[in-house]
């Protein structure tokens, strides 16, 4: 049976994959621990990786996830990575981003005003229907503060020039926050948000399984 770990986006949890289907698989949802103060991405992955008990699992990355697996994969020998609506390395993070970074213009955005879900943040992330919409209301509230902040700077900041050989790459042409322009990816959800593991889930889930059972 495939062992597999799964990293959700930025301060999200399993809730983002409850529409996926991953029956049959030895499955296991890696839950974000909180950063220790100016504690580096490569440290912090480190920490992570120790929840990994299996060798050359299989690793899942949403969003942040895909980047914190593309740091593991740099620490253990892993079966394969697959990123869904992530980046592989620093210069798939939108210049933009990466420039705010520099500036430490992000230092300046309230983190709870990112915490408050609006009609702004609900096209960013390309959320229509109420259901959806409730539950990224109910992640932007459970997400701590100080993880949120921490992680943000991360991204924004991330120095990684590695990409992963075993890598898998899906995203949506329709991602308003990671753009398919700046991606290099393997395949390409049409319609596809950066909350496709929702709305998008039947199509994804059997793009994945396959993924998963190729050797």
């Amino acid at each position: 049976m495939k062992n597999i770990y799964i990293f959700s986006g930025l301060g999200a949890d399993k809730r983002v994959f409850q529409n996926m289907d991953f029956s049959g698989f030895n499955v296991k949802f890696v839950e974000w621990i909180l950063p220790d103060e100016n504690e580096t991405i490569e440290k912090y992955a480190k920490r992570l990786a120790e929840e990994i008990t299996h060798e050359r699992p299989i690793l899942i990355g949403l969003s942040f996830g895909g980047i914190i697996a593309t740091e593991i994969g740099k620490i253990i020998a892993t079966e394969k990575i697959i990123l869904i609506a992530s980046a592989k390395n620093k210069n798939q993070i939108p210049y933009y981003y990466r420039i705010a970074g520099k500036l430490k213009l992000h230092k300046l955005v309230p983190t709870k005003l990112l915490k408050l879900p609006n009609v702004f943040s609900y096209w960013f992330f390309g959320i229509e229907n109420k259901q959806d919409k409730d539950l990224l209301k109910e992640i932007l509230k459970d997400t701590d503060e100080k993880f949120l902040k921490w992680a943000i700077d991360k991204i924004v900041t991330w120095d990684n020039i590695r990409t992963p050989t075993n890598s898998i790459h899906i995203h949506g042409n329709s991602d308003r926050i990671l753009p398919i322009n700046f991606i290099d990816f393997n395949i390409e959800i049409e319609n596809g948000g950066h909350f496709m593991t929702l709305n998008k889930a039947t199509e994804l889930s059997k793009i994945v399984r396959k993924e998963i059972l190729v050797p």
